[in-house]
């Protein structure tokens, strides 16, 4: 069963573009694992630090091992000092 997920995160102004690049790299190297039905990242209109992500994976099993990926490890150490607060995670059904 798919597993669909939105990620909020507001990047620190001072640094936005270290963490754009970074996510830009995620979604690089995200978008090549197995699981991975779609990972698109979006950026505020009325807000240049918050970046969206709107992610479907194939399965949880699939979604567990990206969360274990080293890009992704190696973000979540950043994410304390780059982001403006925890990064928001979303868990979603898709029922239309």
């Amino acid at each position: 069963m798919n597993v669909y997920l939105t990620a909020i995160l507001k990047a620190v102004p001072a640094h936005r573009e270290e963490v754009l690049a970074l996510l830009l790299a995620m979604v690089e190297a995200s978008r090549k694992e197995d699981a991975c039905i779609q990972y698109d990242l979006h950026q505020v209109k009325n807000d240049e630090n918050q970046f969206i992500f709107y992610e479907i994976w194939k399965d949880q099993p699939g979604l567990d091992a990206h969360n274990q990926q080293p890009y992704i490890l190696e973000f979540g150490k950043v994410a304390g000092e780059k982001l403006q607060e925890a990064p928001q995670i979303i868990l979603m059904d898709k029922i239309a």
